[in-house]
């Protein structure tokens, strides 16, 4: 692990990095003491998985903008005060994103685009959303606007790829309701295909404005593996894939299994899951778009079984019908794939009480300098 730490010069003004004020191995520390707390009861935690460089992770990047002094800015959305904190870089984001976002400031002037102000519902500019894909360096660019008429769009499109070729795609979504960072329904190719392609874990995916993409690819490769090395796949084993997004866990298992299933409530990340499979020449996994608990519940009914569950579900955890039907299911092993420790001790308990015990939970930082620590947890069906 690298001994060079850097400090934030925005520490005192951005909540975005709420363990900066500690030295990495100490924020290491905290989060695996965390974990043990909460779930050392179940079984042995094994040792987080770091960082070697824990700086510059996200791919993902998105930038707030406003006046200051006759000038426009741009900087940290803070979602607990609603205020923006005015950054000239960020130790997290991406640094070629970041350049990128500093020649937009100044060609919003140049073009004329005055920010959006909320209080006063004024102005044009709402956010910028760049992604890039850390294998392929290809860049989408999202630009979110109010509503209005984007002025003179090809010249300003001219202007970014003539600066930065590595751009591949960009869109304008307009952007009408009261949340400040979303993205509305209306959106608009401006150059591009609208959508860039990363590689993970070998395989290529596909990824388009809504797409759910996991922010650090480093740490990424290194949970999907370990998930795929916990559910010890045989070819004859039907998997199901809850909650599986743009189908990326699902696809990276399905050469080891025999049929795999996908089950996501988004219409949009599934649309891009097929795309995906297709992308790769993946023949054995179907999606579906549907709830997941919901999806479960049928397939319980109907007395199908599964050999191995992986999950990934949102911060709020499983629901209690998604947990139900899948103990009906009774598959072999449960994968479980978690960003928040509460609920997924919460899920475990349950699952314990229903004929599973946990193997093996192994911590992930996936987010350096925030609170947030991941995990992927192995629950086998208990033998009678």
């Amino acid at each position: 692990m690298s001994n060079i730490e850097l400090k934030c010069p925005y520490i005192k003004k951005c909540s975005g990095c709420q363990l900066s004020n500690l030295d990495y191995p100490a924020q290491l520390s905290f989060k695996q003491t965390r974990v043990i707390k909460l779930m050392g009861k179940f079984c042995h935690i094994d040792e987080i998985k770091g960082m070697e460089r824990p700086y510059h992770y996200r791919n993902k990047m998105q930038s707030a903008f406003f006046k200051k002094n006759g000038k426009t800015v741009s900087g940290i959305y803070q979602s607990t005060t609603g205020r923006i904190t005015e950054t000239e870089s960020c130790l997290i984001e991406d640094e070629l994103s970041n350049e990128i976002t500093l020649a937009c400031r100044k060609l919003f002037e140049s073009f004329k685009m005055k920010p959006y102000n909320e209080e006063t519902k004024s102005g044009f500019i709402r956010h910028l959303l760049i992604r890039r894909g850390f294998a392929t360096n290809e860049i989408m660019m999202v630009i979110v606007t109010a509503e209005g008429k984007f002025p003179s769009s090809r010249s300003f499109v001219n202007a970014l790829v003539k600066k930065f070729p590595e751009i591949k795609t960009i869109v304008w979504n307009i952007n009408d309701t009261e949340l400040f960072l979303s993205l509305g329904e209306k959106s608009e190719i401006l150059f591009g295909d609208g959508y860039i392609e990363d590689i993970l874990c070998g395989l290529k995916f596909r990824i388009s404005p809504h797409s759910f993409y996991q922010i650090n690819p480093v740490q990424t490769e290194y949970l999907y593996n370990k998930a795929k090395e916990f559910a010890e796949l045989k070819p004859t084993d039907t998997v199901i894939d809850a909650y599986c997004g743009t189908g990326t866990i699902g696809l990276i298992m399905a050469k080891e299994a025999g049929k795999v299933i996908g089950v996501e409530v988004n219409g949009s990340a599934v649309n891009d899951a097929i795309k995906n499979a297709e992308l790769n020449g993946i023949t054995n996994e179907s999606f579906y778009c549907d709830d997941a608990g919901e999806f479960m519940a049928s397939l319980a009914e109907k007395g199908e079984k599964a050999d191995v569950v992986i999950t990934d579900p949102p911060r709020a955890g499983c629901s209690r019908e998604f947990l139900q039907s899948l103990v009906k299911l009774s598959p072999r092993r449960i994968v479980y794939i978690s960003c928040n420790p509460e609920t997924l001790a919460r899920d475990m308990q349950y699952l314990l009480h229903k004929g599973y015990r946990a193997e093996k939970i192994q911590p992930v930082d996936m987010f350096p300098h925030t609170r947030h620590v991941e995990c992927v947890v192995l629950m086998t069906k208990v033998q009678k």
